[in-house]
């Protein structure tokens, strides 16, 4: 991919087009949302179809018109996520539905921890607290060493050898994320399964990627995973609802389930038509993008080509937010702007920043972004969800700023110039 790529203005504008609230709040303030990280901007032809299909009393497990279209609506949901989202190969695996994400993650960890042998379970220090207390909570109830692969406060990941060493033949599960929600450092997912599996061939191996899901495709089938999970909240979707993929020797495994479903269905109850019709409308965004740039009519091709068309924008966005212009300095060259984990802009890094202004409090720093209609976040120690993941990079906080591939040049040239007003405030105080 082109190292300055950006989408062709009218494309640009088209994809702005599409989300609700790109310049204002709903309260009519203006702003600037770069708080994606914590819950992306939302496509309207997400809320658009689940509005349209919520609207629908039929029960999808009847046999009159409504009620088939439905099913339909259904079965199209399941292989966009399961074929073209989570990239599995047709009829592998098992979806996981769920309300939150976060009890995907839980409902995956205990099938595996507490039915596959194994001594230890491995995860990392930066790993989200769903995917961490899962892993700790159902090792230690099953009588299994919790082992934690210790951060890099380098470049805000986990180093290959770190989570390695901690993997034998007796491990039970590796539980890895695919990319840090505070760093944006995207982990070597490929080299981690491979080396981990030369260590022990038929280790189980998860992965979290409700953070790398909005930013990239995923990749089930040729990496191998046991599972994935993604929030569709994060991923320009709808709340309500998670989902993950698990393979079939984890679809298997013994789990909450009605007695007379097949043995490898995880969906309990009838799951709503509309939380699919809203995951299929993102799926077409995606393709519908990817459409610009390839002839390929196969939807799995288009998603892939889309997201990698997305992340070389928001390389050319993280590459203008850290240099700026000959007229506007980026972060890099802003006078007490502190950068934390910063590096090459590849395809190693999402689209977050974690920052700080030179002695400053970073929930101050957060309250004046807030007040010149910026919306970003601090992730501290004195929060339960950030504490351990921040202290383990070597740090008290951070404030985070996450754009998205919706987002241009204007809007980081206006977050610059306001960061450089804070400076020289807070300099000259």
């Amino acid at each position: 991919m082109h190292k300055n790529f950006t989408f062709d203005p009218e494309l640009q504008k088209e994809i702005k087009s599409r989300f609700y609230y790109m310049d204002e709040n709903p309260l009519g303030r203006k702003r600037l949302f770069f708080e994606n990280s914590g819950g992306s901007l939302r496509l309207k032809a997400c809320v658009e179809a689940k509005t349209r299909y919520e609207q629908i009393p039929d029960c999808p497990l009847r046999y009159h018109d409504v009620s088939l279209k439905l099913h339909e609506i259904k079965d199209k949901g399941i292989r966009d996520l399961m074929e073209v989202l989570f990239g599995a190969a047709p009829g592998e695996g098992a979806l996981v539905t769920e309300l939150t994400p976060s009890k995907v993650t839980f409902s995956i960890t205990r099938a595996i921890v507490e039915n596959v042998p194994g001594t230890n379970v491995v995860t990392t220090a930066i790993e989200h607290p769903s995917a961490y207390d899962a892993a700790r909570m159902y090792a230690e109830k099953t009588g299994k060493e919790f082992r934690v692969a210790k951060a890099n406060p380098e470049n805000g990941g986990v180093d290959v050898d770190e989570i390695l060493k901690l993997v034998n033949k007796d491990t039970c599960l590796l539980s890895v994320m695919s990319a840090s929600n505070i760093s944006g450092k995207v982990f070597p997912m490929k080299e981690i399964v491979e080396k981990a599996r030369q260590i022990k061939p038929d280790l189980f191996i998860i992965s979290d990627a409700v953070q790398h899901a909005p930013h990239a495709a995923l990749y089930a089938h040729d990496l191998q995973l046991d599972g994935l999970v993604i929030a569709p909240y994060k991923a320009m979707g709808i709340r309500g609802c998670g989902y993950g993929y698990v393979s079939d020797r984890v679809a298997a495994l013994p789990h909450d389930k009605l007695l007379a479903k097949p043995e490898k269905e995880w969906e309990l109850g009838t799951y709503p038509h509309a939380n699919f019709a809203a995951m299929s409308a993102m799926v077409d965004y995606i393709c519908w993008i990817g459409r610009h740039y390839t002839d390929i009519q196969d939807r799995r091709t288009q998603y892939v080509v889309g997201f990698q068309y997305c992340h070389a924008h928001e390389n050319s966005l993280l590459e203008r937010m850290l240099e700026g212009t000959e007229a506007l300095p980026g972060l890099r060259h802003i006078p007490g702007v502190e950068l934390y984990f910063d590096g090459p802009v590849d395809d190693s890094r999402d689209l977050v920043v974690a920052m700080g202004l030179k002695g400053m409090d970073y929930t101050a720093l957060r309250e004046e972004y807030d007040k010149r209609g910026v919306l970003v976040f601090e992730r501290i120690n004195t929060s339960e969800y950030s504490k351990r993941i921040v202290e383990s990079l070597g740090r008290t906080g951070l404030l985070r700023v996450s754009p998205l591939h919706c987002h241009d040049f204007s809007d980081i040239d206006h977050f610059l110039e306001i960061t450089w007003d804070l400076s020289l405030i807070h300099i000259s105080e």
